[in-house]
């Protein structure tokens, strides 16, 4: 029997090619001979390049499709599956577990410590127990803080390596001509653009040994801002989790978003402004009985719309965040939030007139329906949203994604968009913990 095992990671095109990179590119006693694929298009039947996969790959990797899981544990005689992706509920996690058991490989779950990276300069990191909490704009926030601490920040934001691997290693935006030069998905655009928009610099890409040690050249604090429910990549100073009265009990039911709260220094609950009181306090017991020693604030998210008389007494079609819609499990978001508040007169269901890829994504996920995700893992897929909107019956959209769409859409409505940002209810919390964590 060899003493190599045979392994392949479960993935999303993200956390799996970290995982990889830290835990096994350079371990002699695995040898990985497949990442499969799930919840982003288009990832499975490529390849991780052996530029990044190291010299004991030299053709790269494969990526396969997750529903091909079976047949690949038999075909490559595999003894280990490795988890490497986020929000997935807990059963859900399970249910992996018992298909690769079956077909004869082990389950393996790795610790979260192991992969974080640790940095020359203090880390704070921003993560979630689901996707959509509002991770981004804490970012943005917890950065004016620091800015006015007098630190230069840089935000190293969670993969979304959709495009050449290789080319994307180590990525940096702080202009929209770098989005457009590295062909970002409108997926990339909603979490680099805000960023882009304050005067803030950040990093992405696939290979985050080499992205931290960029930013650090030019940073006096990282700040991680995460990516669905995933824990850091790097080793924080100061954890702050977010939570999401508009789905209570996630907390506590999905993967790895627990593990975040469990692990927390700081939990958020924000939505507070839309969210009932009986909700929130769920939440709260929910995380204090999790983690009895995290400080727990409330926060509120207010929506505005850039032109509210053009949805005034309207019927609107509404945009809303991709992720959020769909593996996120939302029906609805800040667009719709802003639409009704700015008197809209009907919010048209978009799902009659979905082609190709968007029909597909409603099929999928039908709590979709009745709103439009943001979906724009490529141009396939964008030219599909734009058919969707010109022929749907609405006399205006509203846009509740972090981009403004028009950039990147061309549509026979007019469009507005629907912004949000952090807002506590107790100002001074975060920047007293901000404070504290950095030394300052």
């Amino acid at each position: 029997m060899s003493d190599v095992r045979r392994t392949v990671i479960l993935g999303a095109a993200g956390r799996d090619f970290h995982n990889f990179n830290v835990l096994y590119r350079d371990d002699a006693t695995r040898e990985v001979v497949a990442f499969t694929a799930t919840q982003i298009p288009d990832i499975a039947g490529r390849r991780y390049p052996a530029e990044l996969a190291g010299e004991r790959y030299p053709g790269g990797i494969p990526i396969v499709d997750e529903a091909d899981l079976e047949d690949l544990i038999a075909r490559e005689n595999v003894d280990e599956c490795v988890f490497s992706y986020s929000d997935i509920a807990h059963a859900d996690v399970m249910h992996l577990a018992s298909r690769c058991i079956a077909a004869g490989a082990d389950f393996v779950l790795p610790g979260g410590a192991p992969s974080m990276i640790a940095s020359t300069k203090p880390v704070i990191s921003v993560c979630a127990v689901r996707t959509g909490v509002g991770k981004s704009q804490t970012s943005r926030y917890l950065v004016r803080i620091l800015q006015e601490l007098g630190k230069k920040v840089v935000s190293v934001r969670h993969p979304m390596p959709y495009g050449d691997l290789a080319k994307q290693a180590v990525q940096r935006f702080a202009s929209y001509a770098d989005l457009d030069a590295h062909e970002c998905t409108i997926e990339e655009r909603e979490e680099y653009e805000p960023h882009i928009d304050a005067g803030f610099v950040i990093y992405a890409g696939v290979d985050y040994e080499a992205i931290l040690r960029r930013a650090e050249e030019e940073a006096d604090v990282i700040m991680w801002d995460g990516g669905n429910n995933d824990l850091p990549f790097y080793r924080p100073d100061l954890h702050i989790v977010l939570a999401d009265p508009l789905r209570p009990g996630d907390e506590a039911g999905y993967h790895p978003g627990e593990a975040n709260v469990r692990m927390a220094d700081l939990v958020i609950i924000n939505k507070c402004d839309v969210a009932s009181e009986d909700a929130i306090a769920q939440v709260e017991a929910s995380v204090l009985g999790l983690n009895p020693d995290a400080t727990v604030i409330r926060c509120d998210s207010p929506v505005t719309v850039e032109d509210p008389e053009l949805v005034r007494g309207k019927r609107a079609l509404v945009i809303e965040d991709g992720p959020t819609l769909t593996h996120g499990s939302m029906s609805f978001g800040a667009g719709v939030v802003g639409a009704k508040a700015a008197g809209v007169a009907e919010i048209v269901d978009p799902s009659p007139y979905a082609v190709a890829s968007l029909a597909a994504t409603y099929a999928k996920y039908p709590n979709a329906r009745g709103i439009l995700p943001a979906m724009g893992y490529g141009d396939a897929q964008i030219r599909d949203l734009e058919a969707t909107i010109d022929a749907a019956d609405a006399d205006v959209v509203v846009s509740g994604t972090p981009i403004d769409l028009t950039r990147v859409l061309s549509v026979n409505k007019p469009m507005t968009r629907a912004r949000y940002e952090l807002r506590e209810q107790q100002p001074g919390v975060l920047a007293e913990a901000v404070r504290k964590a950095i030394g300052g």
